[in-house]
């Protein structure tokens, strides 16, 4: 194994840790949302519109963990 192969692979390992904390974050945020739905059905549609908007963010960390990448 050369330098440069280990430099790929450390060079790509922040964008799949980066997705996976993404993905435990929508998942919390899915399993938070129902459960507040569940206790007050009234206030489903801020709910809703916060667990979207939190789960935007949390997908956003991808994106930049890629673009990151890419400058390397």
């Amino acid at each position: 194994m050369n330098i440069t192969s280990l430099a790929d692979i450390t060079g790509n390992l922040h964008i799949g840790l980066a997705a996976i904390g993404s993905a435990i974050a929508v998942g919390l945020i899915g399993l938070k949302a129902s459960e507040a739905v569940g206790r007050n059905p009234g206030a489903a549609t801020a709910i809703l519109i916060q667990a979207i908007l939190s789960s935007a963010l949390a997908e956003g960390i991808v994106f930049f963990a890629i673009f990151l990448g890419k400058g390397q």
